[in-house]
């Protein structure tokens, strides 16, 4: 009995010895944290200039519609409008009451005309916005005096400096002596140096005030307008009545 007892006790202690060296080892399964990488925005290839002094959408018109085309030639929005304008800023929706559309006053649209309802488009061809009356702010008043003036000697024209110019008797205060058959200063950001269209031989051109010939007169005529001050571009006719645009380096779009 006592020995059945001492060999009872033995293998109780010996059961909790083993126990007791026993480890239990849990596997820590550490998870790995997810990191996003950036995105990275999609380029349109549509819309990558070769020339980056001009917009990278150009107005264009087939069959009497506009729509417009890239700095290639390829048509990225199609010519259903009766009129577009540049991708350009406009004032009277940057300055509007209305929060929700003064974005699309920014350079990022357009303003195109359809069924004699206007509207501004993005650079996908999408209609974003119809205008409204209530809409539109007022514009500040930026007015910048031309530095330069066509000046009608003899039924020739010529370019006066104003703060300079006193006696036509006196050539040299000329800029540049009367010699065309007509000029015209375009508006531009540059006061100093303006393009100027003129009229040699019955052929438009332009030229700047140091009468460098920048356009070879060579077209029926180029429009006074504010394609240069918005675009950098000039708007050109070879037949009197289809117009395109050139670029200072008179390369046509």
């Amino acid at each position: 009995m006592t020995k059945n007892i001492l060999t009872f006790l033995v293998l109780i202690f010996s059961v909790s010895v083993f126990a007791q060296k026993k480890t239990i080892t849990k596997k820590v399964v550490v998870k790995k944290s997810l990191t996003k990488k950036p995105t990275i925005p999609k380029v349109n290839l549509d819309l990558i200039k070769i020339n980056d002094s001009i917009p990278a959408l150009i107005p264009y018109k087939k069959d009497g519609k506009s729509g417009f085309i890239n700095q290639k030639g390829k048509v990225i929005i199609p010519p259903v409008y009766s009129n577009v304008g540049f991708f350009t800023e406009d004032c009277n929706l940057l300055n509007s009451s209305n929060i929700k559309v003064k974005k699309f006053g920014s350079k990022k649209y357009a303003s195109v005309r359809l069924n004699e309802e206007d509207y501004r488009i993005d650079m996908a061809g999408k209609r974003v916005y119809q205008f409204k009356d209530a809409d539109l702010g007022k514009c500040p008043l930026e007015f910048k005096s031309q530095l330069f003036h066509a000046y009608i000697m003899n039924k020739y024209y010529g370019i006066i400096e104003d703060s300079k110019f006193r006696d036509a008797s006196d050539y040299r205060q000329f800029t540049i002596y009367p010699q065309f058959e007509y000029l015209h200063i375009l508006e531009g950001d540059d006061l100093k140096n303006p393009m100027i269209i003129a009229v040699k031989n019955d052929k438009f051109g332009i030229i700047d005030v140091n009468n460098k010939v920048i356009i070879p007169f060579i077209y029926e005529d180029i429009k006074r307008n504010y394609s240069w001050k918005l675009g950098r571009l000039f708007e050109v006719t070879t037949d009197g009545d289809n117009y395109f645009y050139v670029d200072v380096d008179n390369k046509a779009y």
